[in-house]
């Protein structure tokens, strides 16, 4: 959609865009993951998942300044609008139910 609308950088920025979200949600698994093994109680599992919530956060804000500040041509349109669109659908899976 955004490769219509603004050509070749519109698309490479909503992908870009899209990554970004997608990217920290993997490394919040991973980092979830890793911690979750070591874990006793319910305390620290909590410890593991504000671990990976971090991780995550800094991830997220890294990555936006990185494309933000190194790809020129971006479409701030096209990027924020897939960034916002894909937090919006990760938050909306804890909503489904089976």
């Amino acid at each position: 959609m955004a490769g219509v609308w603004a050509g070749w950088h519109g698309a490479v920025s909503a992908l870009l865009g899209g990554f970004v979200n997608v990217s920290a949600g993997l490394a919040y698994a991973l980092i979830l993951g890793l911690g979750v093994t070591r874990t006793t109680g319910a305390g620290m599992s909590l410890v593991a998942m504000f671990r990976a919530e971090a991780g995550k956060i800094l991830l997220i804000v890294g990555q936006l300044w990185l494309v933000l500040s190194v790809y020129k041509d971006v479409v701030p349109v096209a990027f924020f609008s897939a960034f916002v669109l894909t937090v919006v659908i990760f938050s909306m899976a804890i909503v489904v139910r089976d």
